[in-house]
């Protein structure tokens, strides 16, 4: 290799030939070519722009332009800036490169093809010097553009108040800070690579840089000080890599608990600040040799640099961790354990919980219920899971209608009494195939809400409505009290043409049926602001390349003062106007105000909190309820989680509404800054409002799943891991690898004065290294849902948790272990199998685990639902189980009671319902006497007697003796199946129930029949 001269020896320097330049083709483009060339961009352009428009329009109409344009010129000056960043760096480099080419090329050999090459280059030799940079540029500030959140926070970061335990730097640092300098120290790096690449193939191509035939290389004067330049400052920014890498083992993750350990502390960052030192000193010897010339020193140093970086960030730190860490590890890791324990906690909000022991107990004596009435009232019957098929029938009406998968838990005040509450929304059901007007203009909305009491049943084990019907009525509300069309919601069209004059206009969206039993349904046309204008010729042709519809375009239904209603899922909708929260995965509707509110809770989370264990969202919120489009956006890690916002969606108009719940939050408050004008105080809060905040469901179950680990707070019993606890799966589910939901209820916690609306989920033990579990409890996790009833005013008991810690020497029957204990109990397989007489199916509602009693009470009901087209899940019976002990029965009273020694003490939902003066609605007011539940046993007791002969009779092939007992069999059976009708009210399999009740309240007319299959 040679260094010395810019010409090769061997002979003199020979003069460049000057390039002759090309002569055009001659070749015309047609104008006709160049009309459709042109056609073809305006409507490319006008497609982009009106989509661009579009969605100018919603944000506007929505009240939320703020957010859009916030966002979008962040995006742009992020993008030029970037932009400006990697192009004009990497053109200079080029065209220096250029400008000090050698003036003489060499002859021969791989010379002539270098020449050749520059022949050819040289016409569009200064496209390339600005397309290459342009293109380059483009790709790298879109991708920095994406990252516009960590800039935006780093610009509004906002004092977090507290500092990490081993920097002692205030946390918005590791916040806000850390993650920009790292995004602009690995652009800038990343600049700094190519614009060097980019120069030197510059040099290379123009003879600054040569390989010569022999194998050596030539390196010209202004290639070795450009490549100085590019060096000295790669180092630089390495430096500076290595000074935040010190940093940033704070949240690392590889280690045995997340943060910086033993060999981080003592070896790693030591090592990252003498590389930064080293790195700097090296970049500096280059800067002289490029002035110099003398490039040995830089030589050496950078050896030195690349051998310090093996034994400063690899072998040492491996010494350290192998002979120093691993004999004493228990002993060295135990302070860094415990930051990690303080500062996890601290992250999801775990901080404050209040941890109990108690001894429960597996044994029942008679009245231990008696003091437990708060809880015991509300047990829930109702399955939310199960019962949507008989909301459908009993409250669908038509099929135009339809209801969630998976109903909500609320509670409502009625009659002066707090109620634990399944409520669904009567959604819209239009079907895909139907015609474009019925899918966009008759079937826009759905029509109130439906809600059944939690404690009780009635009669047949149907669900007792408080509110339901339609028009709306009940013990809760009608539709004199709240507005009930629901155009938005989780079921609405992609979108629909609404509104119209208030005179000359006849109304064409289908509203209900009418209530006076007329052939028509009524219609409707909406009266709100919820969504753009499409009255004018350009707005919809805008929304009809929007939606791809020539329909939309065309129909004469469109009138002057429609308006397009899309983007009508809640949570898509907040999505949209808070693009910087993590939502969670379900929105359930409540009556607030006179109007149908969808609740959704919203999330600030990040991964840079120090010394915080991270979680996989998707992982930890995946239960035997969700599907994989409930948590689609839930992917990703995160180490710090606050639910600090509650935001609102108007069912009619979509018009929706942010809350501060959690003000303390400086990642909020950064946002708060950045969007000053989207949140608004907790303080707008109404009471009725206050009443239907829950504690959200996905941050419980976050928190449950960091709790099943980190509920140890020594750090020598964490670093054992003995005492790790797990949330149990699901035992009334066929996949038996998926965890167990938590459940909403009412109940007093043995620490509370009084029972609370609260979210619960049990722990058992973690599998052994062996892959075995015990199935029995080691905890209770309760958190306080209840916001309380004063507007603006969180109740300071809101999102208490409460975990009550079980003794491990008493085998407390965990959620599997009851189920088995039913599964496997002869009286219930018996009782089961004859439900299942006829093709019926017995399903196991949800396991309900309560703290009461001094122990842990299970209750499940048990749901049977027919073969038939028009069947639906009824509650036949109610299990229990306390320790060992089960009941049976068909009721929870009966139930309580075969468990605690024939008289449980308890008051239940049942009684209250049974005591009241008046019977549910569809209740007959008759009651099961102690005689049909006595012919129900004997029948039992006879159709088990004639198995027994049977098989006797078999034994002996006695085949006279078991044709007898196969008749006793059939006819005890029989008498079984008439005493249980007799005790339920079960209604004739013929009835349809949908039917049946649509008639009564005047609703028996035939869905139109404009097209719309349902």
């Amino acid at each position: 290799m040679s260094y010395g001269s810019d010409t090769p020896s061997g002979g003199p320097p020979r003069p460049r030939q000057p390039q002759q330049p090309s002569r055009p083709s001659g070749k015309k483009v047609s104008p006709l070519t160049l009309t459709i060339f042109a056609v073809v961009i305006l409507v490319a352009v006008f497609v982009f722009l009106s989509n661009f428009y579009a969605d100018i329009l919603w944000f506007n109409q929505l009240g939320f332009s703020e957010v859009y344009w916030t966002e979008r010129i962040a995006k742009l000056v992020i993008f030029l800036i970037a932009l400006v960043l990697m192009a004009v760096p990497m053109w200079f480099s080029m065209r220096s490169a250029y400008k000090h080419r050698p003036v003489y090329a060499p002859d021969g050999g791989r010379a002539d093809s270098m020449s050749r090459y520059q022949t050819q280059l040289e016409p569009v030799r200064r496209f390339l010097m600005i397309g290459i940079p342009l293109v380059v540029g483009i790709f790298a500030a879109v991708a920095v553009a994406g990252q516009w959140k960590t800039i935006l926070l780093f610009l509004n970061r906002t004092p977090w108040g507290s500092t990490d335990p081993q920097f002692n730097m205030d946390l918005s640092f590791f916040m806000f800070s850390l993650p920009f300098i790292a995004l602009l120290t690995g652009f800038l790096i990343s600049v700094v690579l190519l614009s060097g690449v980019a120069g030197l193939l510059t040099h290379y191509l123009y003879g600054g840089i040569r390989v010569e035939e022999r194998g050596g290389i030539t390196i010209g004067k202004a290639a070795r000080v450009h490549t100085a330049i590019v060096v000295a400052v790669f180092l630089l920014l390495q430096a500076v890599n290595f000074w935040i890498g010190q940093y940033e083992t704070l949240t690392d993750q590889s280690g045995r608990v997340a943060g910086a350990l033993y060999r981080d502390v003592h070896a790693v960052i030591p090592a990252q600040m003498i590389l930064a030192i080293v790195a700097v000193l090296i970049a500096i010897t280059f800067v002289i040799a490029a002035i110099t010339g003398r490039w040995r020193l830089p030589l050496i140093g950078t050896a030195m640099l690349v051998i310090t970086m093996i034994v400063a960030s690899g072998v040492y730190p491996y010494m350290v961790q192998q002979f120093q860490v691993v004999p004493s590890q228990r002993a060295l890791e135990s302070p860094y354990i415990e930051r990690n324990i303080e500062m996890t906690r601290q992250a999801y909000g775990l901080d404050d919980i209040e941890v109990t022991q108690y001894d429960a107990t597996v044994t029942t004596e008679k009245n231990a219920l008696a003091k437990e009435t708060s809880t015991t009232a509300n047990i829930r019957l109702l399955d939310p899971n199960l019962v949507s098929a008989a909301f459908a029938q009993l409250q669908q009406f038509r099929g135009y209608y339809t209801f969630a998968e998976t109903l909500n838990v609320d509670r409502y005040k009625v009659n002066g009494k707090v109620e634990d509450t399944v409520i669904a929304a009567r959604e819209v059901n239009v079907s895909p195939t139907d015609t474009w007007v019925n899918q966009h203009i008759s079937y826009t909305h759905g029509y109130g809400l439906v809600a059944a009491y939690g404690n009780r049943v009635a009669a047949g084990g149907r669900p007792d409505f408080m509110l339901g019907g339609i028009p709306t009525n009940g013990d809760l509300a009608s539709d004199k009290d709240y507005e009930p069309r629901i155009y938005f919601g989780e079921n609405s069209p992609q979108y629909s043409i609404v509104g119209g004059p208030e005179e000359g206009w006849d109304d064409r969206e289908l509203d209900r049926p009418s209530a006076s039993g007329d052939a028509q349904d009524t219609r409707y046309t909406f009266t709100g602001n919820g969504g753009p204008n499409v009255g004018n010729m350009f707005n919809r042709i805008v929304y009809s390349l929007k939606f791809a519809s020539t329909d939309l375009l065309l129909s004469q239904d469109v009138n002057a003062d429609s308006q397009i209603l899309y983007d009508r899922d809640p949570r898509e909708r907040v999505s949209k106007v808070a693009p910087y929260l993590t939502l969670d995965s379900n929105a359930y509707p409540a009556i607030v105000d006179g109007r149908v509110q969808w609740i959704i809770d919203g999330y600030t989370t990040s991964n840079n909190f120090p010394y915080s264990q991270q979680q996989q969202l998707s992982s930890a919120v995946t239960d035997s309820l969700t599907n994989a489009q409930d948590i689609d956006a839930l992917n990703g890690r995160v180490n710090y989680l606050r639910n600090s916002v509650k935001a609102t969606v108007d069912a009619y108009d979509g018009s929706v509404k942010l809350y501060a719940w959690d003000d303390e939050d400086p990642l909020l408050k950064s946002w708060q800054s950045i969007f000053p004008n989207t949140i608004q105080p907790m303080t707008d809060m109404s009471a009725q409002l206050m009443e239907h905040v829950r504690y959200p469901e996905d941050m419980f179950k976050v928190q449950r799943e960091v709790l099943s680990t980190y509920h140890v707070d020594d750090p020598g019993t964490f670093y054992e891991a003995n005492d790790a606890w797990a949330v149990p799966d699901d035992p009334t589910t066929a996949n038996a690898k998926v965890k167990q939901p938590p459940y909403y209820m009412s109940l007093k916690m043995p620490t509370q004065d009084e029972a609370a609306f609260s979210l619960t989920s049990t722990f058992i033990p973690a599998s052994s290294a062996s892959g075995q579990q015990r199935n029995v409890l080691f905890g209770f996790l309760s958190a306080n849902a209840d916001a309380g009833t004063e507007a603006g005013t969180k109740s300071e008991d809101y999102g208490k948790l409460r975990l009550l810690e079980l003794p491990t020497d008493t085998a407390v029957p965990g959620p599997g272990q009851a189920q088995q204990n039913f599964d496997t109990n002869t009286r219930v397989t018996q009782e089961l199998n004859l439900l299942r007489q006829g093709a019926s199916e017995v399903k196991n509602g949800n396991l309900l685990s309560l703290p009461v009693g001094g122990g842990i009470l299970y209750v499940q009901p048990v749901y049977v639902q027919s073969s038939g087209a028009t069947s639906y899940p009824t509650l036949r019976k109610v299990l229990v189980a306390f320790g060992d002990q089960v009941g049976f029965a068909d009721t929870l009273t009966e139930a309580l009671d075969q468990v605690f020694g024939g008289d449980s003490g308890a008051v239940t939902g049942e009684s209250g319902a049974n005591a009241g003066e008046k019977p549910s609605e569809g209740d007959n007011g008759s009651k099961p006497t102690q005689t049909d539940s006595q012919k129900l046993s004997d029948a039992l007791n006879a159709a088990n007697a004639a198995i027994k002969a049977g098989q006797e009779a078999l034994a002996k092939n006695d085949f006279a003796a078991y044709g007898k007992s196969q008749k006793d069999l059939e006819a005890a059976l029989q008498k079984a199946i008439e005493a249980d009708a007799a005790i339920n009210g079960t209604p004739k399999e013929t009835e349809n129930p949908a039917q049946g009740q649509g008639s009564e309240q005047g609703t028996e007319s035939p869905a139109p029949t404009d097209g719309n299959n349902g």
